[in-house]
């Protein structure tokens, strides 16, 4: 399903041809390093520049019978060079190109995602500032707490999401790491300054040190990087979801018309982007798990990373992709029910305003034990009552003493609220 709806230019970067063009250009640079030190003829450097290729399905057919898939490209290249293809892998072992051409790939697919991200914080930010001043209740324990509005909501998204992209190009910039340093990482058979050359030339940095690998705590980084994004889209996902509950209703995924709901219920509208979401970020969270029990390997290596990481990097990638393409359409495209946030917020009949009256109280020089007291007291007549907190606190003869009418008006007012909103959106950077 995936690989349906994810971008073709994320698709592209993990196919076969992609992953086989990738190889035989680190061996073709290699081959041009060597003869740039003077390790073999740059006549034959020039020779393998213009010849070098490879069919897709011959490599298949060489690998059928030599169970590797490196040897199997290498042999189908030499065919196509002739002699100077003896200079073809010279010094090299499988994981230099493996390695180097991940590295790759992840950097490409790196910046795949953080435009997506970067699209996200565009529309995040737009609907933040669009509804700065809308009021709805905020909840904790997932009870009525006090007013929030819904900018200021979808700003604290915004700025999570700010986050995420600096996670991810601090993550990018880990992976940005080749090797060409040989079986064991010595470069016993390969002058250091090739592998310099390479990464060079491929936008790499070369790594300081290597075993027949690169150590693979760079890998489970970025993939648990993956999976924070993702927890992050999951934790927005969830929100949307509770704020469409048929209770609540404030906020609603896009239906569209001819959309179906239930297969039994015509009357059904669900979250199913929402629901989507949460379900597919489990399985990049899940990946991260397998991408640090890849960490411990044997020695200078063995190759149980290696069918892991074939799994999880292209799907973590394409996936997370995938799902920030969707969250940025939930965002841009759901519906606000200004009139149900107004509902809510009346539902409990104002005792949300029990936290501003205690604290005029004890400015006043009221004893804060007491003055918990006597607002309690009052919402507690409140939920048991049919008038909001406010009656209840002006007719407490106890606040009377310290408040007077007026000054209950006062305090009880959402402006006291939202005085900060505007200038907590400009620090981020909402303008």
């Amino acid at each position: 399903m995936i690989a349906r709806y994810s971008r073709p230019e994320m698709r592209a970067i993990w196919t076969e041809e992609s992953k086989l063009d990738t190889w035989l250009e680190i061996e073709v640079l290699a081959c041009e390093g060597m003869a740039k030190i003077g390790q073999i003829p740059k006549k034959d450097a020039v020779t393998i520049r213009q010849k070098a290729k490879y069919r897709v399905a011959q490599v298949h057919e060489n690998e059928k019978r030599t169970n590797h898939d490196v040897l199997a490209f290498l042999e189908e290249v030499a065919f196509h060079v002739g002699p100077a293809g003896r200079w073809i892998h010279q010094g090299l072992t499988s994981s230099d190109l493996l390695d180097t051409t991940l590295a790759i790939q992840t950097i490409k697919s790196s910046d795949l995602l953080l435009a997506r991200l970067k699209k996200l914080l565009k529309v995040t930010g737009a609907k933040a500032k669009k509804y700065a001043m809308m009021p709805m209740i905020g909840r904790s324990h997932g009870i009525h707490a006090e007013p929030v509005t819904y900018g200021l909501k979808l700003a604290l998204m915004y700025d999570e999401f700010r986050r995420s992209i600096a996670r991810l190009e601090e993550a990018k910039e880990q992976m940005r790491v080749g090797k060409l340093s040989g079986a064991v990482g010595t470069h016993a058979h390969l002058d250091p300054r090739v592998e310099q050359y390479v990464c060079q030339k491929l936008g790499l940095n070369a790594a300081i040190l290597s075993t027949q690998i690169i150590q693979r705590d760079r890998h489970a980084h970025y993939i648990s990087t993956l999976a924070l994004i993702a927890s992050s889209v999951d934790r927005w996902a969830t929100e949307f979801r509770h704020l469409q509950r048929t209770e609540v209703l404030e906020v609603e995924e896009y239906f569209a018309p001819g959309q179906k709901g239930s297969s039994a219920m015509p009357h059904k509208r669900n979250p199913i982007t929402g629901e989507r979401l949460s379900g597919l970020a489990r399985v990049i969270r899940g990946n991260a798990i397998a991408a640090m029990e890849n960490v411990a390997l044997w020695h200078e290596r063995d190759i149980s990373h290696s069918s892991v990481e074939r799994i999880i990097f292209p799907d973590s990638l394409t996936l997370l992709d995938y799902m920030l393409d969707l969250l940025t359409d939930l965002v841009d495209r759901q519906i606000v029910y200004p009139e149900n946030m107004k509902r809510n917020l009346e539902i409990t009949k104002g005792l949300y305003n029990s936290q501003s009256v205690l604290l005029a109280l004890t400015d006043k020089g009221m004893a804060r034990r007491d003055a918990y007291e006597a607002v309690q007291e009052c919402a507690m007549a409140c939920w048991r009552g049919d008038q909001a907190l406010i009656y209840y606190v002006k007719g407490s003869e106890r606040i009377a003493k310290f408040l007077t009418v007026k000054e209950i008006d006062k305090v009880c007012s959402l402006e006291k609220h939202f005085a900060h909103v505007a200038s907590t959106l400009k620090r981020l950077g909402i303008k």
